[in-house]
């Protein structure tokens, strides 16, 4: 069934996908060395628990979570500790990880376990599972998953999976639930029991008719209470509060969040990882990742261990000549890399070469409103845009809602002053987070 009609703001975007979302997802070849950051996740970084010279297996935990707030990392693959210590990370931060060296020659094959039944386990021990299995929001936030499975005393109705992926370029749950249906919906069906959720909705844009007819094939045996809904392709259809808004016809109001409501919301990759490792009390050690842009000889959707050096990545898949920059995520809300040296983490859903173009210089604003017609979210990018020049940082937060603000972009896309305003939006969010 068809959804409400599409929501006020937002932009139409050449989606850009045709390039990946028809080719299957295939595994990408093993690096020589991998570096494992600890800080992956919102929340503690984990605790390294090996030491250098020490061999780990393919799977086995190599840091722990440093409180509720945390998740461990595992070893994605057999071989022997190099480092303990500072390397790079997407930002050009430098945060504690581990290195390990792959034994040469291993085929990597993950040791067999036994699967218990999640829906036989209560609440709490899903929890736990959960957490244990260091699963992060795949869909980019990287947001613990347990903390969402425990609402503590609030009731959650309905769980909203997140299948619009309207970014451009990025198909990977476009993929997953082509090639994954019933992964998902088995990892939906453990995310009901876990939050005591009465229905689960799986929202898909319309420019997916294969993946809805996968799902829908999917649902004929699936338990009631699962249903797949279709929304108009428009970005940012995917953002939480525009998904809440289309669906159920709720609002969030400033500082609320999706729980307050009673809903939960999780992406479509997300579960199906569930399905596949918490039954089998395994750790995340790889996820699927769009490789594209116009400066990707072979884009496509690849399996990719965490840890994997992104050199090695772009080297695999190999760059054009006139390759200029590389994107993690895609082009909307996605953040220019600062070094190649870095590795794949678990939010990381898409890496975007883009290729040489022409910049455009930025001019002054010239008032038009076209801003104030693409924010989703009804706020004035313009004003903002403004007052974070003249760094009014704290009255943009406290009279124009600079928090509500996901950063999705379209106000920067429509602009024909070419202003980079949510640049502007996060450096405004980072000075005032300093000052607490």
């Amino acid at each position: 069934m068809f959804s409400r009609s599409a929501f006020q703001g937002g932009v139409n975007l050449p989606h850009h996908k045709e390039r990946t979302a028809a080719l299957p997802i295939r595994r990408l070849p093993f690096a020589d060395v991998f570096t494992i950051l600890c800080s992956q996740h919102t929340g503690n970084p984990a605790i390294p628990l090996v030491r250098p010279g020490q061999e780990v297996e393919r799977g086995e935990c190599i840091a722990r979570a440093d409180g509720f707030f945390s998740v461990p990392m595992h070893s994605p693959v057999n071989g022997q500790v190099q480092q303990v210590g500072l390397f790079p990370s997407l930002s050009g931060e430098m945060k504690e990880g581990i290195s390990i060296k792959a034994w040469p020659g291993d085929p990597q094959i993950l040791a067999e376990k036994k699967k218990d039944d999640p829906l036989q386990w209560k609440a709490e021990e899903i929890v736990v599972r959960i957490q244990g299995a260091g699963m992060v929001g795949l869909g980019g936030a990287a947001f613990p998953t347990h903390v969402k499975f425990a609402p503590g005393e609030k009731r959650i109705h309905t769980l909203i999976i997140n299948g619009c992926e309207c970014e451009p370029y990025l198909t990977a749950d476009h993929r997953v639930m082509v090639e994954m249906p019933d992964r998902i919906i088995d990892g939906a069906a453990i995310a009901i029991h876990a939050a005591g959720a009465e229905r689960a909705i799986i929202a898909v844009e319309d420019n997916k008719p294969d993946a809805i007819a996968a799902l829908r094939t999917a649902l004929n045996q699936a338990p009631p209470g699962i249903e797949v809904q279709v929304l108009p392709s428009r970005y940012p259809q995917g953002a939480e509060k525009i998904l809440l808004a289309a669906l159920l016809g709720m609002e969030l109001k400033p500082g609320q969040l999706p729980l307050d409501l009673g809903i939960l919301v999780s992406n479509v990759s997300t579960l199906a990882e569930i399905a596949l490792l918490v039954p089998a009390g395994n750790g995340l050690i790889e996820r699927v990742i769009t490789v594209s842009g116009p400066g990707v000889k072979q884009a496509g959707n690849y399996l990719v261990p965490i840890g994997t050096p992104l050199d090695f990545l772009l080297e695999t898949v190999g760059i054009t000549d006139d390759a200029t920059e590389v994107i993690s995520g895609g082009p909307m809300m996605g953040l220019s890399i600062a070094r190649l040296s870095t590795s794949v983490t678990k939010a990381i859903s898409g890496i975007l070469v883009l290729a040489t173009g022409s910049k455009e210089e930025t001019k002054p604003c010239i008032r038009c409103g076209a801003c104030l017609q693409a924010c989703p979210l009804h706020l004035n990018p313009g004003k903002m845009g403004m007052l974070a020049l003249k760094d009014r940082f704290l009255e943009m937060a406290e009279s124009y809602h600079l928090f509500d603000c996901f950063e999705c972009g379209c106000c920067s896309y429509v602009c024909p002053s070419r202003i980079p305003l949510v640049q502007h939006f996060r450096m405004a969010k980072k000075q005032l987070r300093k000052k607490g």
